[in-house]
């Protein structure tokens, strides 16, 4: 894999917040047509402040009527950032209420996913890079059984990573290094993912930060994963469908970016975070919603 600075998630956002403040792969694969999945619709969007909601976020289940909660630059405590841990990515939530935030270094060799339990109280679950692993941590996505949570890598990938869920599966400590257990292998490559989510056992949703455009002939593409199985200690293939280009609409020009995703089975709305080019990160950055069709 291609080498990437340790921080490649934010690179907009920050750059831009720092200074108003102070077809080789594609002939590999072949892209399945987004007709064979669901269709996507958006109904909506809202603003998503440059400091708070530029990173990720989902949807809570418990404790009821809770709010959603995002993730930015803004939100990462100072307790956490002295010690290094100065990125945090796409969070998510299980049904049972665990929260969990990916969160990375500038070096090392470990990722650090920050936990809340269902009573309020916070730890922290360290991971050991593995043999070819990034130190990048874009994201995570719990399984709907919650014992299971997958990771990706940022870059051109045919995987996604698969560990047990930091405080829901018994199995984990965070006295422990939190193992990877399995791998998502996939069918066709997908570049430069910034969040996914389940809408089922075994489908996900994700958002693609892709500049390029090669791999599924659009940029900044909503990707479906349809996975073999339910993620779990054994290995499971995943085929991939772009479904659509996902919003890229600002008073400015220039390079957008793609954040984090949600998707809330309660009412059955999906969020995605994209974040405008330009001076328009401070203005017109939108959470925008969709709903099937």
């Amino acid at each position: 894999m291609p080498p990437r600075p340790a921080r490649p998630r934010r690179h907009a956002v920050r750059t831009t917040l720092v200074a108003l403040a102070t077809a080789a792969a594609a002939a590999l694969f072949t892209a399945q047509p987004a007709a064979a999945a669901d269709t996507w619709t958006e109904v909506g969007s809202d603003r998503a402040d440059p400091l708070t909601e530029s990173q990720g976020l989902t949807s809570v289940e418990v404790p009821a009527n809770s709010a959603n909660r995002y993730t930015g630059i803004g939100t990462i405590p100072v307790s956490v950032s002295v010690r290094g841990w100065n990125h945090v990515g796409d969070p998510d939530a299980s049904y049972g209420g665990y929260y969990v935030e990916p969160y990375q270094s500038d070096s090392g060799t470990s990722k650090m996913y920050r936990v809340q339990a269902p009573g309020g109280a916070w730890s922290e679950y360290v991971h050991t890079l593995g043999s070819g692993e990034a130190l990048n941590n874009s994201w995570v996505a719990i399984s709907p059984d919650s014992q299971y949570m997958l990771s990706g890598e940022w870059g051109t990938m045919t995987r996604f990573l698969v560990f047990p869920t930091p405080g829901a599966n018994a199995s984990t400590s965070p006295s422990a290094n939190l193992p990877q257990v399995s791998t998502v292998r996939l069918d066709h490559a997908v570049r430069d993912v910034q969040g996914c989510d389940f809408t089922g056992p075994t489908t996900l949703l994700c958002s693609s930060d892709d500049p390029a455009g090669t791999l599924f002939g659009i940029t900044k593409p909503l990707l479906q994963i349809d996975l073999s199985a339910a993620p779990g200690s054994s290995d499971v293939t995943g085929h991939v469908t772009a479904l659509r280009q996902l919003p890229l609409r600002s008073s400015c020009s220039g390079e957008f970016e793609t954040e984090g995703i949600d998707y809330d089975r309660r009412n059955g709305t999906l969020r995605v975070i994209v974040v405008s080019p330009g001076f328009c990160v401070l203005t017109d950055s939108k959470t925008y919603r969709f709903t099937k069709s």
